[in-house]
C-alpha cells in the first residue's frame, strides 16, 4: 500500500486564515441566517483560522478549554498545554495571534453563548449547534475539513494544517531555516522536513511556471 499524496490536498497557511475570517465575517453579515446557523458558521471560520495560525495536535486543539489550557493572559488568549498534555512531554504556550483576537472576542461572547443554549456550564472551546455540548475529536476534524472543502475547494484534514504551516513557514522565511520545527514544537527539525515540509516541490513549481510564462510573454 502506498500512503496517499499530500500534494493535492493542501494549501499555504494565508489561504485557510483568509478563508476561515471571510468566513466570519459573511456569517456575521448575513440578514438570512438564523442566529445558530451564523454562530455555527463563526465557529467553523474560526477554528480553520486559528488551527491555521497555530497547529497544534487535533487531539489538543479539540480539548481547549476555557480556564484550564486555553486562558486569558493580560488581555490576550492564549493556549496553554502542560507537558503531559503534549506528545513530546515538553510545555507548549502560544498568544493567540492578533489578526485572531477581535473575532475570538466576538464568538466567545456572542456566538459561543448561542451554542451553549440554556446550560452555560460546559467550559470546552468548541461546542456543537446541535445540543450545546463540547465537540468531540472527530466532530472538529469534519467540520475543519468540510469548511475547508466549502471555502477554498480543497478538503483539508487538520493534519495538513501542520503540512500547510510548515510549508508557509519554510517559503516565506527562508532566512529562519527552523522556523517550521518551532511552529510544529519538534525539536529534531528532520521530522519537519521529512513529514511536513513541501516547499521546495511548490518553489520548483514555481519556478517552472515563471519560465514558462516568460516564454509566453515573448
Amino acid at each position: 500500500m502506498r500512503p496517499r499524496s499530500k500534494s493535492d490536498r493542501w494549501v499555504l497557511t494565508e489561504v485557510l486564515v483568509e478563508a476561515g475570517l471571510t468566513l466570519v465575517t459573511e456569517a456575521e453579515n448575513s440578514r438570512k441566517m438564523s442566529k445558530l446557523a451564523q454562530a455555527r458558521q463563526v465557529r467553523n471560520g474560526l477554528m480553520v483560522a486559528m488551527l491555521a495560525m497555530h497547529s497544534i495536535r487535533l487531539k489538543n486543539f479539540a480539548a481547549l478549554e476555557i480556564g484550564c489550557n486555553f486562558v486569558k493572559i493580560k488581555g490576550s488568549w492564549w493556549i496553554v498545554l502542560s507537558a503531559s498534555e503534549t506528545k513530546e512531554n515538553r510545555p507548549d504556550e502560544r498568544r493567540i495571534d492578533d489578526l485572531l483576537q477581535p473575532a475570538l472576542d466576538r464568538y466567545l461572547k456572542k456566538y459561543r453563548p448561542l451554542l451553549a443554549g440554556a446550560d452555560r456550564s460546559a467550559t470546552a472551546l468548541w461546542l456543537s449547534s446541535n445540543d450545546g455540548e463540547p465537540m468531540s475529536y472527530d466532530g472538529v476534524a469534519r467540520a475543519i475539513t468540510e469548511t475547508t472543502r466549502s471555502t477554498v475547494g480543497v478538503a483539508v484534514s487538520p493534519h495538513l494544517f501542520r503540512t500547510a504551516i510548515a510549508s508557509s513557514a519554510a517559503i516565506h522565511a527562508r532566512t529562519n531555516p527552523h522556523l517550521a520545527s518551532a511552529l510544529l514544537h519538534h525539536t529534531d527539525h528532520g521530522v519537519t522536513e521529512a513529514h511536513y515540509n513541501r516547499a521546495s516541490s511548490l518553489s520548483a513549481a514555481k519556478s517552472f511556471r515563471e519560465i514558462i510564462q516568460g516564454y509566453v510573454k515573448d
